[in-house]
């Protein structure tokens, strides 16, 4: 068993465990019935993972003695609304539900942004916990305490920053999980490994063969490294005010591909890899990136199996899109862009950096 502290000075009871291993759910039942984290649980999941493993830990739950009631909604972004959110607060009252209970938040970063979300502001913010089922979530959304859903046309912009009590992340529920989305993890895993750690990314030009393969110990290590690179940012930087910010790379041109194709195109790894690529090219342009590292990024994610090519879609209709980003301030559009691999570039003292419009046109123009 792996664990990884995340302490947050600003407020003590921010302050949570990571734990890493391929019985997390069994690390899990043991320590709720030794410190529980509440009078009664409710596990929050989609119709999806409902039937792969919420009803499993429901009835193992109940069999510890454990009071607990299973929550589910829609699988997909498109859920990812104000609906959902007032239907699981609905329900939750219903179900009796109170101030001391506890959620349990299982599955990918849908159901971990929406989960989060409802446990920051069902009775004014109750406990929960995370249960990240898909390798993108594990090394991702399930870490760092941001909870959100999408309005008409925005993603994630309704939300807010509210932190888990523990986050258990199980390498073996990876095994269900059909190839994309092991895919949409690497994405990510690579995007910590360019934003922060050269050693880290050299590993994974080395390995990323065996780890698309499942390897356990591979997969563990590699989970690991990415969740401490994240954790160390999210605890220098809570509340995204500038470092946290280098955590968006590839995520501007990601968000307004996924807008503009209605959710349904990419998978939200599949965006930010294209996101890197045009982010990258930036980034080469400005005169930082070179182009060597950017054909290795580049290679490393086409070696996952992602797709680089987006859809054809007007670059004014995307230069637009970008205006409306939520990292967006007074209409100009911050980038995280990197400088080498493992660095990313910081411009007095800021990381969130504004590019030429004609910079961004020319990139997406090798593109789209």
């Amino acid at each position: 068993m792996q664990i990884i502290k995340i302490f947050n000075e600003e407020v003590a009871d921010n302050s949570y465990d990571i734990i890493i291993d391929t019985s997390a759910l069994n690390i899990l039942l043991k320590e709720l019935k030794k410190t529980p984290f509440g009078n009664k649980y409710a596990i929050i999941t989609d119709d999806t993972i409902k039937q792969i493993h919420g009803e499993s830990l429901l009835n193992t739950m109940k069999k510890e003695g454990l009071d607990c009631v299973l929550l589910s909604f829609k699988s997909g972004e498109q859920s990812k609304n104000m609906q959902t959110f007032e239907y699981l607060h609905e329900n939750l009252l219903e179900k009796c539900i109170d101030r001391k209970s506890c959620i349990i938040a299982l599955g990918g970063g849908v159901v971990g942004d929406i989960a989060g979300f409802v446990a920051g502001t069902y009775m004014r913010g109750i406990n929960y916990i995370q249960i990240p089922t898909t390798l993108l979530a594990q090394v991702d959304s399930s870490i760092g305490g941001k909870t959100a859903i999408d309005l008409k046309n925005s993603k994630n912009m309704c939300g807010i920053f509210y932190q888990p009590k523990r986050v258990y992340i199980d390498v073996s529920l990876l095994k269900t999980l059909p190839k994309k989305e092991i895919i949409n993890g690497l994405v990510e895993i690579i995007k910590h490994a360019i934003i922060s750690d050269e050693d880290f990314f050299v590993f994974l030009e080395t390995n990323i063969k065996d780890i698309l393969s499942r390897e356990n110990n591979l997969l563990i290590r590699t989970i690991q490294k990415s969740c401490e690179i994240k954790a160390e940012i999210v605890m220098n930087d809570p509340h995204e005010e500038n470092l946290r910010r280098i955590l968006n790379y590839g995520h501007t041109i990601a968000h307004a591909l996924e807008t503009l194709t209605g959710y349904k195109k990419y998978t939200h790894g599949e965006a930010v890899a294209i996101g890197m690529a045009v982010e990258g090219r930036i980034s080469n342009l400005m005169g930082w990136l070179k182009e060597d590292e950017l054909s290795r990024q580049n290679k490393l994610l086409e070696k996952t199996g992602a797709n680089l090519t987006p859809p054809k879609i007007d670059i004014d209709l995307i230069i637009k899109e970008l205006s409306r980003d939520k990292k967006a301030i007074s209409g100009k559009v911050y980038f995280a862009l990197p400088e080498h691999i493992g660095v990313m570039k910081c411009i007095d003292g800021s990381y969130g950096i504004t590019v030429p419009v004609n910079i961004v046109r020319n990139a997406l123009r090798e593109f789209v």
